[in-house]
């Protein structure tokens, strides 16, 4: 939102400098994104004196002028039509940038006459579209500065331009009094009294409005009059000057008054040509979908079913608050127009304005909400502006449906701010802050008005207090502490996400937060990708469903990683994952990838690529500080994410606690991922809670008596995996046997190729006394048996 400074005090009465507004706007919640000074680019140039003129000997249309200036007399050569001795002009000296021409003035021949500067025209300083002579100014000194003359004479067209950011919930500073109100409520100022006084009409409009019964829901009211008569030409100079200023074109006199009140007071309207509409009849409907019109841009549009148009007896004539169409649109051979004020849906015009692409400035305040009760008014100003400047005989008003109902009131508890906002502040300052905001005050009620959409509530008038205070005068203070030991407030599913942060960051793994939606393709790779878990209105084509797991989301960042040289990462993440698209179908999982190598190269040759078992022993960790019992089953049913030989399930029982591995190379490929990666995937919520709920560890059981480990080596087909031979070994005596591990593999030689040899070592720890031989060949002899019956092996003599 742009305005000027000029404009703003057209509604606000005030002394306040250009600093303690831009302060008092940013602080108001109207953010200043900048601050153009007009004036600085026209610093350079400077007041002369024409004295003599004479025609250049060599060109019919160039005079050589001898100029006065703060250098002296110098010669300038201009093709102007009113260049001539007498003129007091604007000078460009060489060296001095031209913004209108895009050129920087030096000293140069012209038909063999040197030219010593430039003397220019509104349209080369940016002034106007005024290019057909150079500027004559009523007076001036020789050598004053040209800005310090358009100060004090003109100041308009060097006055600066504030640009504001306007958040979606503040439709009212669309429009230059609503910020001029925010401004006198905080104290800089006083408000103009901008009203005018009804037009009386002196004949029946030939031009009726209908509203469709099933369109009132997105067009509640129209109103509308013909003026007949009008002569539209060039606008005021002070209405170009203040569009030129915020970046509009002027278009021609008519035009330029619904752009003016677009921005004064939030108010889009439309003229009609109304010597081009068919008929007697305009008509506000819904399209069919199929019709076609050419909007004021001059571009084509179709209409989709359900979109609101404006019809005359031909076809569709304007785009409800979105644009109009050019065959009715005002032309300098226009002389009676309609003037279309009428109120739009905001969700409507959204969806109109962005299924047929139109940025428009009407669409940009329809969409976001404009004043419904100012609805006719705004027809009776620019009624008025347009008989006082164009002239015209204006109709009796007609009116097609009715202004919606926006009225409602909220209690004003006076001693919220302090406990919502933390503030002190007077009771009586609070009420003439919401009356100054265009509030009604009736006891403790007040009534919002009906260009502020955004208060739906008690707290929103606590809000419109502090903000007008200033927030800036909050102080801090510390909370009240509690008196001994708090209370945790963590949840054990927040302690568990906790703990596993940092056991996996004091493993070495980087932490990653990656977003919970990903492409199809990739959910599809890890079982999701389904209807159920698709976005009804994604970002981007790379975020249209929810994850199935974290892994596709730490296999990208790793493929960007190596995509930019680190070819060897750890990272994981914990967060959601979702089965599903309703509640409760979303799981907590923690998930480690590890990548590449384990360390850097070295002499000593220690680096290594990672496997499954730098994987299953992280895992292991994570685990082990969640408190998962030491022991648990290791089944090989993963699924199709890991590879099928390379991976493995931790359960208790039918209860998976995680799973790990090597990713299968489909997924790496898929992916765009260098291997070799391995990974694993925890889920905390499926591990048991502890049965004791104190903080106290239980008591270390240390045994003084010596532990025995034996080795044996047993013949398996080569089909039998080595945990089956653990497993069964471990079984064989549960209170001395503590640990099983495999420690070596042999395959072929002499076993022959259906055979191989696993080695184990058997750790045994005894509890009450001190192991005997006969003890030690007992459990041996349990073992042997166990490990034949689970394998069909034999002891490797």
């Amino acid at each position: 939102m742009k305005f000027t400074m000029s404009w703003l005090k057209d509604h606000l009465e005030t002394t306040a400098t250009l600093d303690e507004i831009t302060y008092a706007l940013t602080d108001l919640g109207l953010e200043v994104e900048g601050v153009e000074d007009r004036g600085a680019r026209l610093k350079d140039f400077t007041i002369g004196k024409v004295k003599e003129a004479e025609k250049h000997p060599d060109a019919d249309k160039l005079k050589v002028c001898q100029v006065e200036t703060a250098d002296g007399m110098t010669q300038i050569i201009c093709g102007a039509p009113n260049a001539r001795a007498g003129i007091t002009v604007v000078i460009a000296k060489p060296g001095v940038y031209v913004p209108g021409i895009d050129t920087t003035i030096g000293v140069g021949k012209i038909r063999g006459i040197e030219s010593y500067g430039m003397m220019c025209s509104e349209r080369e300083m940016e002034l106007s579209d005024e290019h057909d002579g150079i500027i004559e100014l009523p007076s001036g000194e020789v050598g004053d500065s040209f800005v310090d003359w358009l100060e004090q004479n003109d100041p308009a067209k060097v006055d600066p331009v504030i640009e504001i950011a306007i958040t979606p919930n503040r439709p009212d500073a669309l429009g230059v009094r609503g910020i001029a109100r925010d401004l006198a409520a905080r104290g800089l100022g006083t408000m103009k009294a901008r009203d005018t006084d009804p037009v009386p009409g002196t004949f029946p409009c030939p031009v009726s409005v209908t509203i469709d019964e099933d369109t009132l829901d997105v067009c509640p009211v129209f109103y509308g009059r013909m003026i007949k008569g009008v002569k539209n030409g060039p606008s005021p100079d002070w209405l170009q000057t203040a569009l030129r200023a915020i970046g509009l074109r002027p278009i021609s006199f008519l035009v330029d008054v619904t752009n003016f009140f677009t921005y004064d007071r939030n108010r889009p309207l439309h003229v009609f040509d109304a010597d081009k509409v068919a008929g007697s009849a305009l008509r506000v409907h819904r399209a069919k979908g199929g019709e076609t019109i050419t909007g004021l841009d001059e571009k084509e549009y179709t209409f989709e079913p359900g979109m609101v148009v404006i019809s005359d007896d031909n076809g569709p004539e304007s785009i409800g608050g979105v644009m109009g169409g050019l065959h009715s649109g005002c032309t300098e051979e226009t002389t009676n127009v309609f003037i279309e004020a009428a109120y739009f849906d905001t969700v409507r015009t959204a969806y109109t304005g962005r299924a047929l692409k139109i940025n428009s400035d009407a669409r940009y305040r329809f969409e976001r909400g404009i004043d419904p009760e100012w609805t006719p008014i705004g027809l009776e100003h620019a009624t008025r502006m347009i008989m006082d400047h164009a002239g015209g005989e204006a109709s009796d008003v007609v009116v097609a449906g009715t202004i919606p109902d926006t009225s409602r009131a909220y209690r004003l508890d006076t001693d919220r701010v302090q406990s919502l906002v933390g503030m002190e502040i007077p009771a009586d300052v609070q009420r003439k802050t919401l009356t100054d905001l265009g509030f009604v005050m009736e006891g403790d009620m007040a009534h919002v008005p009906s260009w502020r959409p955004d208060v739906l509530g008690e707290a929103d008038l606590v809000e419109e207090v502090a903000r007008m205070a200033s927030l800036t005068k909050l102080e801090g203070k510390p909370l009240p502490r509690p008196t001994g030991v708090p209370k945790a407030i963590l949840t054990p599913a927040q302690k568990r996400e906790q703990i596993a942060r940092r056991t996996a960051a004091a493993l070495g793994y980087n932490e990653c937060v990656t977003y919970t939606f990903i492409d199809q393709a990739s959910a599809q790779l890890f079982g999701g990708g389904t209807e159920d878990t698709e976005l009804e209105n994604p970002i981007s084509s790379d975020m249209s469903h929810m994850r199935p797991a974290l892994l596709p989301g730490l296999l990208q960042a790793a493929a960007r990683n190596q995509a930019r040289g680190f070819a060897d990462v750890a990272l994981f993440e914990v967060g959601p994952a979702f089965t599903g698209g309703n509640p409760g179908q979303q799981e907590t999982q923690v998930t480690g990838l590890l990548i590449g190598h384990t360390g850097p190269k070295d002499v000593h040759g220690a680096r290594r690529a990672v496997d499954v078992y730098d994987a299953k022993a992280d895992a292991e960790a994570v685990l082990a500080a969640l408190g998962a019992p030491a022991k648990v089953q290791i089944r090989r049913d993963a699924d199709a994410t890991w590879h099928p030989g390379r991976s493995g399930v931790m359960a208790l029982g039918k209860n998976a606690l995680c799973v790990f591995g090597e990713i299968h190379p489909k997924i790496l490929s898929a992916m765009d991922v260098k291997g070799p990666a391995v990974g694993f995937t925890i889920w905390p919520d499926a591990i048991p809670a502890k049965r004791s709920k104190g903080t106290a560890r239980p008591a270390l059981k240390l045994s003084d008596l010596q532990a025995v480990e034996r080795d044996f080596a047993f013949v398996v087909d080569a089909k039998v995996e080595a945990l089956t031979l653990v497993n069964a070994a471990a079984g064989a005596d549960k209170a001395l046997i503590e640990d099983v591990r495999v420690f070596d593999e042999f395959i072929g030689g002499a076993l022959g190729e259906d055979k191989k040899s696993i080695a184990v070592t058997v750790r045994l720890q005894p509890k009450d006394a001190t192991l005997k031989d006969a003890d030690i060949e007992a459990v041996s002899a349990k073992i042997v048996d166990k490990v034949t019956k689970a394998t069909g092996g034999t002891l490797r003599g």
